[in-house]
């Protein structure tokens, strides 16, 4: 089995989410080095374990934009240990250390103390921990969450807990079924008060008429969401909850047609509330895996689908716009608003995990009626035999008005000997200040990286 093999295995059997496993700091998140051609199912055989030791080393340089603050450089160091049991457990740990080369403030450590100095940063050691599967009554998975969805996803959507690079907290979600229940419950931080929520699902054909062939075809979902807002820097407690309904109206081999509509709000606040509807569709294949969402969606009183998203850890504190106040108490127009959403996986041999596929792409865009555009996609392309991985991803906030928020990023990681790859990166991220504003950086990074899988 080789090295990227192993790591693949790990992250990519999750309970319940896609959580692509995380790149080196600080770039998002995009993916590891692929594995080599001719590998077409990457399942660990019965019984048996499977262990990877990766060491990355590359150059940092942080560059502020718009003449503010000081050019840093540093060294970064990533040790990796990923141990792969199997389908129901897997732990991945490692961090990236950053040690300062030049610049930064006079009388800063040689080690970047932004990095370390809370206890939640400590959760970076562990970017994921699986116990159980899919097909468990019980799974927990604790790590990074990248591009993490709670279920419908009406109150937290593509979201990314470690948005902010200044604050590294590992996540955990639970899930569990019972009879016709399913339930999922997360925190974004085991280690701080920050964000938690939960979604339950009735399957109301179970209820009714006993227990399907297929499952899932009509529920019934409550769900709720609160940030308490005391970790990785203050900022407003928020509280949101949704109710949920699907419907699956077509099916066949391979595809599968559903509709939903939902109603929420925010308790204790009059006024605050916002309607959804729209269609789903679901297309699988030995080399595709296609879902497709389409919605329309009423907002009022400051209430949005969606609210949790891929920027709030950054909106929390500074939101979009040119007020500078967080997202809980900037304004939002009443409107209706469009979402539509695609991620597509492709594989020109067979799709394996996460990471075994010529094409991984996920986008999500947003148009309200009052002008605002959102926008934010992730893509990463296999290429040469899977020896060479192209991965971008970018987030577009709040286009065609004042104060928009654009960040964007790239990465590429070529394997050119059995056990070394090259990688480089580059894009842009905001780092926030003392005084609640944010300063845009640009990154680059070049490096070498060697593992040994066993």
């Amino acid at each position: 089995m080789t090295a990227a093999a192993v790591a693949l295995l790990l992250l990519a059997q999750a309970p319940g989410a896609q959580v692509p496993p995380e790149a080196a700091a600080p770039s998002p998140a995009l993916a590891e080095a692929p594995p080599p051609a001719g590998t077409e199912s990457l399942a660990p055989e019965s019984g048996r374990w499977h262990s990877l030791i990766r060491v990355e080393a590359s150059t940092l340089a942080l560059l502020p934009r718009g003449g503010v603050g000081e050019e840093v450089g540093y060294a970064q160091l990533t040790p990796t240990l990923v141990v792969d049991g199997g389908a129901e457990w897997g732990l991945h740990v490692g961090a990236s250390v950053l040690v300062r080369l030049w610049g930064g403030e006079a009388g800063a450590g040689r080690v970047r103390q932004e990095d370390w100095d809370s206890l939640s940063d400590w959760g970076q050691l562990v970017r994921a921990l699986k116990l159980g599967s899919d097909s468990s009554p019980v799974g927990l998975w604790v790590g990074a969450l990248e591009d993490y969805t709670l279920l419908s996803g009406h109150l937290l959507r593509r979201y990314t807990n470690r948005a902010n690079p200044d604050y590294h907290p590992a996540g955990a979600f639970l899930t569990g079924t019972r009879g016709p229940l399913y339930l999922e419950a997360f925190t974004s931080d085991v280690l701080g008060a920050r964000l938690m929520g939960a979604q339950a699902e009735l399957d109301l054909a179970h209820v009714f008429t006993g227990a399907p062939r297929e499952l899932g075809h009509y529920t019934l979902g409550l769900s709720a969401v609160h940030d308490w807002g005391r970790a990785g820097g203050e900022s407003p407690q928020v509280t949101l909850a949704h109710v949920d309904g699907t419907a699956v109206m077509g099916v066949r081999p391979g595809f599968e047609l559903h509709v939903l509509g939902g109603w929420g709000g925010r308790p204790g606040e009059p006024g605050a509330w916002g309607a959804v509807a729209g269609v789903g569709a679901d297309v699988v294949s030995l080399t595709l895996d296609m879902q497709l969402r389409l919605e329309v969606r009423r907002q009022r009183g400051g209430f949005r689908q969606g609210y949790f998203g891929p920027d709030y850890e950054l909106a929390r504190l500074s939101g979009k716009g040119t007020s500078g106040l967080p997202v809980a108490r900037a304004p939002f127009p009443d409107g209706f608003s469009a979402y539509g959403e695609a991620v597509v996986g492709w594989d020109g041999v067979r799709l394996g995990g996460l990471l075994q596929r010529h094409l991984h792409l996920s986008l999500g865009a947003e148009v309200f009626d009052w002008g605002r555009v959102d926008m934010d996609g992730r893509m990463a392309v296999q290429l040469a035999g899977r020896r060479l991985e192209v991965a971008l991803s970018g987030l577009a906030l709040g286009l065609g008005q004042p104060g928009s928020r654009h960040l964007y990023s790239g990465q590429v990681r070529w394997r050119f000997a059995g056990t070394l790859y090259a990688l480089a990166q580059g894009g842009t991220r905001l780092y926030p200040r003392a005084d609640g504003t944010q300063h845009l950086v640009a990154f680059a990074a070049l490096g070498l990286g060697v593992d040994h899988a066993r």
